[in-house]
């Protein structure tokens, strides 16, 4: 049996959450999810910090960027200065389309940019195109 690809779900909103673990993990592929509504949380399990000190690395990261406290570009930002971290693949999905917004998460090693859509069908769609981009199409490094 193939081990399961590890996504870790970066996002403060509930309802999204749910929309992007449905997507995700309804698929022919063995997908596990873990979500954190932080990104303090998110750098406490990145970084393997109780209560995370279990956790597996995963194998690509979805990145809400408006969140309360650390933003999403902050989280990024902290990824990128981890030797263990920064080859981890980061997608963000957020409902931002400013062009401030993209830039700097180019910047800080972003390696996609996906605006959110509100329509439920489309949402599912580009949750599909992630998922077969980041682990049908492309060859992902190993993690630490």
């Amino acid at each position: 049996m193939a081990d399961p690809i590890n996504v870790l779900l970066i996002e403060d909103n509930d309802a999204d959450a749910f929309l992007a673990e449905e997507c995700m993990t309804d698929t022919k592929l063995l997908v596990e999810m873990v979500r954190v509504s932080s990104g303090a949380d998110a750098l406490a399990l990145l970084l393997r910090e109780p209560p995370y000190a279990d956790a597996d690395r995963p194998d690509l990261i979805l990145l809400d960027l408006n969140m309360p406290g650390m933003s999403g570009q902050e989280v990024l930002a902290e990824i990128r200065t981890h030797p263990e971290l920064r080859r981890i693949p980061v997608t963000v999905l957020t409902a931002s389309s400013a062009e401030a917004d993209i830039a700097a998460s180019y910047d800080l090693g972003a390696n996609c940019y996906v605006q959110k859509p509100v329509d439920l069908t489309q949402f599912e769609r580009i949750v599909a195109s992630i998922q077969n981009f980041w682990f049908q199409v492309v060859k992902l490094p190993p993690v630490g």
